[in-house]
């Protein structure tokens, strides 16, 4: 039925959306009648492990969560920490006359109105209500024209879910047996890191070539202005008719791909920049072609993702948290989508704002439209916009920070997608002379002059390649025509080395992904995010780095599942998926031939082989695969050989090197950094890790005690420690703890000595006392040196001074009032430069918690991948966004759940004063008790974070 004003007068509606901020929003659109509650996310899932499944379950099932010999059906359970809500719904359904499903419209959204529904069993009439955008017309025509639920999308989104789950749960104990514990698969991480991984290995076997050119710089002889320059600058093109090499002449050996072009080394390029130093020159030829270009297509989540990245510094997952919050605001529209497409309202609105801002000259005489280039684009949204009728301009949206930056950029290329095109000349000059030695030398230089913006004046796009040029860069050469003589005025030198592939970024990985057609473009964020907090990889700036542990994975995944991180197999599978979708095939039968190998009439069709690296069908036995394990060597899937001997091995505690068999002579062995790149492991740098020492490094023997003093390297850091002789008792009341300390952060493992040991050893020291007779020491800490008398701890600006420190000194400090709070603050360790946001300066400091980088408003801590020495600005920035994109915790609930438990505590202690002196201790440990009850249960009742 169709909902008409008299019901909302005459009874009540209850709307469900997934986030709070989103309820918010819509409330304030639909006024009285109308009560609006989130699910926040998904209520039901799979059950994320055994204890979850409900007792009616055992074998396969409980350990899956899925009933692979029925159909596949899968176990549903309500999330735990959703509970409280799927109650609060319920209660609020009891009394409401009609139910709205308002999540997204898109496969996860339709899966939690259709959880929803079966969770929360409705009994009055239900409504799916869709909208595209969280504008007031938008919101209330969604109501007055709601829609079934989409079974096709339910069904697409739980094959989905299945197969995540299947191979997930089926693949990952593989890696956990022969790599290493609590590690994982999955469809699109898998094949993600295995790009990352490839690409690494391309820059291992890259070699690098040398390759020598010369750069003239000619003048015409004339006074030159901005529209006619007096000099240009061009590169040598060919020698004697023979194109002279560049980087792209060569392989990634090193080696010239054709025999054709000239390969100038230092000597041959200097002796031709000499012999052309009484050369004539003269203008061989002008071509001229005119220059267009359209504008770009407004944004889909991808390519908003890229440049976001290019032009903001943000990471995916970044972009996508703020996205959000722009569109449960009301901003702008759905932000997962595959579409470039605009609706007739939002033409017209950005064809308004071409004409209002940059006048009509601006304004193409029909809109434009884009085809969508994402091949089996699902959802129907529009392309990502500014909301409403009439975009408002950045200016008009009091927004501010990295909302108002990504807003603005949505913006101006909605705009500029509805103006016209840009339009100008591209000209190449070709200039030839005669060298001394009779050899012919031509150069050539090219330039680019607009002569109509277009579009270009709302919007340019940016470019993974820190070097290219962007659009609206003008290039303009001197008026010149064939046959005009030119002087020299430098003929330069210049050596160049090619380099090998550039690292993906997350903007370059998530286009190189949608290329492929692997995975959906909504979940890019996601996945990047997981292979970055699995370890698989790290940041270097902007560049994603694989760990050694990555390469490990991907080893024994190319070598035994190799059809599981097959590109080709994985885009064949998102084809199949959505087929499933539109209704073209069959979900049952498709899980079964992936998981049993079976055809859909039951008989084999596939076996393990087929699966793993066979030319079969794409479709094999994941089952079987998993299940025979015994042709995996672990030890060989986790090694690989640098050079010399040398072997690099990923062991359960992390990379290290070694050379020759345990327990033979001459066996060495060394750790590995975690944050090293793999293509940095050289033969060179392998031979110094093993020089270095390793295990017990003897320092000498105790004079004191006769004990052998000892320097390790721990876990920790480097610590000296004392060998205590054999039968001490190391367990028991009887047991004797070794003198052991940390070495100082000015100290290390090749430069300790006796002396340093023994000293660190003694520590604490006694300083002396004060004069009501209490002792003072001093101490080394987690959190540094620092003075210690009775409770009263001070902290020592330097380590060195718990061996200078004099009691006067000691005494001086503690005459000080106590400072309360933070500590002085110390200086910084780098300075990054002024934050665009904020617009103040960024600098990296040392935290409690390890270094950090700070605008002065905004702390982020550095990523495992981070190091003080090589973080970037653009790394810094990018932290500092990912921070400022989360929302900040509520605190309102905690203080309110506070009083409470102080009162008690308060009467408890005037009670408790009456009492004895045991009655006190007695009465103390209730109220303690009482106090953490109260504080449990407060903590219960916090309302959930938006």
């Amino acid at each position: 039925m169709s909902p008409t004003s008299e019901t909302a007068q005459g009874g009540r509606r209850l709307v469900i959306v997934e986030s709070p901020a989103k309820a918010k929003t819509i409330k304030g659109y639909l006024g009285p009648g109308y009560i609006v509650e989130a699910s926040v996310g998904h209520i039901r899932d799979l059950p994320n492990g055994a204890a979850e499944v409900p007792e009616k379950y055992t074998g396969e099932v409980r350990r899956l969560g899925v009933d692979v010999e029925h159909d596949f059906q899968p176990v549903y359970v309500v999330n735990s920490d959703k509970k409280q809500q799927v109650k609060k719904l319920k209660e609020l359904l009891r009394e409401s006359d009609e139910l709205f499903l308002a999540t997204d419209e898109d496969r996860e959204g339709e899966a939690i109105a259709w959880h929803l529904q079966e969770v929360l069993k409705p009994k009055i009439p239900v409504h799916r209500m869709v909208f595209h955008e969280i504008t007031k017309d938008a919101i209330q025509q969604a109501v007055r024209s709601p829609r079934e639920l989409n079974q096709k999308l339910v069904d697409a989104q739980e094959t989905r879910r299945i197969l995540d789950r299947l191979y997930g749960y089926e693949v990952s104990p593989v890696l956990w047996k022969k790599v290493m514990p609590r590690l994982s698969a999955g469809r699109v991480q898998s094949v993600a890191t295995r790009l990352v991984v490839e690409r690494e290995r391309e820059r291992i076997a890259f070699r690098s070539a040398e390759y020598w050119d010369l750069t003239g710089t000619f003048t015409t002889g004339r006074a030159g202005d901005p529209s006619d320059p007096s000099s240009l600058v061009a590169r040598l093109a060919s020698v004697d008719g023979r194109r002279v090499a560049q980087g792209r002449d060569f392989d990634s050996l090193g080696q010239l791909k054709s025999a054709q072009v000239l390969h100038l080394d230092e000597a041959n390029a200097r002796a031709l920049a000499a012999a052309l130093e009484q050369t004539r020159f003269a203008v061989r030829s002008v071509e001229s072609k005119p220059y267009r270009r359209s504008p770009y297509a407004p944004f889909r989540t991808t390519t908003l993702q890229q440049e976001a990245s290019r032009k903001l510094g943000f990471g995916a997952k970044a972009t996508m948290q703020i996205a959000q919050k722009l569109y449960e605001n009301g901003y702008i529209t759905y932000m997962r989508t595959d579409s470039t497409t605009l609706s007739d309202t939002a033409v017209s609105a950005a064809r308004a704002q071409v004409t209002q801002l940059y006048g009509a000259d601006y304004l193409p005489e029909r809109p434009r439209t884009y085809a969508g280039k994402v091949k089996n684009a699902q959802e129907a949204h529009e392309a990502i916009r500014p909301s409403g009728d009439r975009f408002r301009t950045p200016a008009e949206t009091g927004l501010s920070g990295d909302q108002f930056r990504l807003y603005e950029l949505i913006w101006k290329r909605t705009v500029a997608s509805q103006m016209k095109d840009a339009t100008g000349n591209s000209v190449t000059v070709r200039i030839g002379g005669t060298a001394a030695d009779g050899r012919d030398a031509e150069f050539t230089a090219s330039g680019k002059t607009i002569t109509f913006h277009g579009f270009l004046k709302a919007y340019v796009e940016g470019a993974d390649d820190p070097n290219a040029e962007l659009d609206d860069r003008e290039r303009r050469l001197p008026q010149v025509a064939e046959g005009d003589a030119l002087g020299a005025e430098e003929i330069s030198v210049d050596g160049h080395a090619t380099k090998p592939p550039a690292r993906y970024t997350e903007a370059s990985l998530v286009k190189e992904l949608e290329e492929r057609e692997i995975g959906r473009p909504s979940t890019y964020a996601s996945i990047i995010g997981t292979i970055l907090d699995r370890g698989y990889v790290f940041k270097k700036g902007t560049a994603l780095v694989p760990s050694f542990l990555s390469f490990a994975v991907v080893n024994l995944l190319e070598k035994h599942f190799g059809r599981l991180v097959d590109y080709d197999f994985t885009a064949r599978m998102e084809d199949d998926l959505d087929r499933i979708a539109r209704g073209e095939a069959r979900a049952v039968p498709w899980l079964r031939r992936f998981y049993f190998g079976e055809s859909e009439d039951g008989t084999g069709a596939g076996s393990a082989a087929e699966a793993g690296n066979g030319d079969g069908d794409h479709l094999g036995g994941l089952k079987e695969l998993v299940t025979d394990l015994g042709a995996i060597d672990a030890r060989e899937v986790s090694s690989f050989p640098i050079g010399d001997g040398i072997v690099l091995r990923v062991g359960r505690y992390g990379p290290y090197v070694e050379r020759g068999e345990k327990e033979s002579e001459g066996y060495q062995h060394a750790d590995v950094p975690d944050d090293l790149a793999p293509d940095e492991l050289s033969v060179a740098y392998a031979e110094e890790l093993l020089a270095k020492p390793s295990g017990d490094f003897e320092l000498g023997t105790d004079p004191s005690t006769g004990r052998p003093i000892v320097a390790k390297a721990g876990r920790y850091g480097p610590y000296v420690t004392e060998v205590l002789p054999e039968g001490t008792p190391k367990t028991g009341k009887n047991a004797v703890k070794p003198r052991t300390a940390s070495l100082f952060k000015s100290m290390s493992l090749d430069t300790v000595t006796l002396d340093d040991a023994l000293k660190l050893m003694s520590l604490p020291r006694v300083v002396g006392t004060d004069a009501e007779g209490q002792e003072i020491t001093a101490q080394n800490g987690r959190y540094g040196p620092y003075l210690k008398k009775g409770t009263d701890s001070r902290s020592l600006q330097a380590e060195e001074q718990l061996f200078t420190i004099t009691l006067e000194e000691a005494l001086a400090i503690y005459a000080q009032p106590k400072q309360r709070g933070r500590a002085a603050a110390k200086p910084p360790l780098k300075e990054l430069g002024t934050d665009p946001v904020s617009e103040k300066p960024v600098v990296v400091k040392d935290g409690r918690f390890g270094p950090y980088v700070t605008d002065g408003e905004t702390n982020a801590t550095l990523r495992s991948g981070d190091s003080v020495e090589e973080i970037t600005p653009e790394r810094g920035f990018e932290l500092l966004a990912e921070k400022r994109a989360k929302a900040p915790a509520k605190k309102t609930a905690k203080k309110a759940a506070k009083k409470a438990p102080a009162k008690k505590a308060a009467t408890t202690k005037k009670t408790a004063a009456k009492k004895t002196t045991t009655a006190k201790k007695t009465a103390a440990k209730k109220t303690t008790t009482a106090t953490a009850a109260a504080k449990k249960a407060a903590t219960k009742k916090t309302a959930p974070a938006e």
